[in-house]
């Protein structure tokens, strides 16, 4: 079951314990508490089975604070930027489930990308292998803006779930994938830190839902500053 689905199960278990404890005192009936809890659990496990949990993350999103939402702007940030300079197209990207549900897409959102060359037939071994770093290091970017900016990451879940699906997929030992997560989400805060005025106003401009080919207009205008910078650290 998704982790939006656990936390709202969570939930219910909280407000069945509390109103249990309180139930005496505000003279609640001992069927109000077992009732509630069935009803959430219940809501969760169909929501999960037939709605892909999208029911669970609208409900969630209701009650995400500032800060939250403020997360997950720099971590598709993240995705996004690193995406861009590694020539890896992208097909737009979402911020709330509810942004999800009007483009009538399945899933949490993020940004999207063109993976046909991740999955396309292997013609020349060296050339997927590449493609295959590429993703890999995309996925790993959002772990990686959110250690930069808030020195923690609450989200990458699913980018490690696709990175692994990815790694299975090219038949890599299990033993490496590991080492393929830590070297990826190396080279992502190694790009990042490279561009950081253009990740700042990428920021921004998804902030505005700025359009894709707006966020590239943005990135490529600050490019030249990060050269600048870096070239007079050097």
């Amino acid at each position: 079951m998704p982790q939006t689905a656990l936390n709202l199960i969570a939930v219910g278990i909280f407000l069945m314990t509390m109103t249990s404890l309180l139930g005496p005192i505000l003279q609640i009936p001992p069927v109000v508490p077992a009732a509630v809890t069935f009803g959430i659990l219940g809501l969760a496990t169909a929501d999960t089975l037939s709605w892909n949990s999208r029911g669970v993350s609208l409900l969630l999103d209701l009650f995400a604070s500032k800060e939250q939402r403020q997360r997950i702007i720099n971590h598709e940030a993240g995705h996004f930027l690193t995406a861009y300079f590694l020539g890896i197209p992208i097909t737009g990207y979402t911020l709330t489930a509810w942004e999800v549900l009007q483009q009538g897409r399945l899933g949490r959102g993020g940004v999207s990308f063109d993976t046909q060359a991740l999955t396309a037939k292997p013609y020349e071994f060296e050339a997927m292998r590449l493609t295959l770093e590429r993703f890999c290091t995309v996925w790993m970017a959002g772990v990686a803006a959110e250690k930069i900016v808030y020195g923690d990451a609450q989200g990458g879940a699913e980018d490690r779930k696709q990175l692994k699906q990815a790694l299975v997929m090219a038949g890599l030992p299990e033993v490496g994938y590991p080492q393929k997560e830590r070297w990826a989400q190396l080279q992502a805060t190694n790009l990042l830190t490279r561009h950081q005025q253009s990740y700042s106003a990428l920021v921004e401009a998804m902030k505005q839902r700025a359009s894709v080919a707006e966020c590239y207009e943005v990135i490529q205008q600050y490019c030249d500053a990060d050269s600048e910078r870096l070239a007079a650290s050097n």
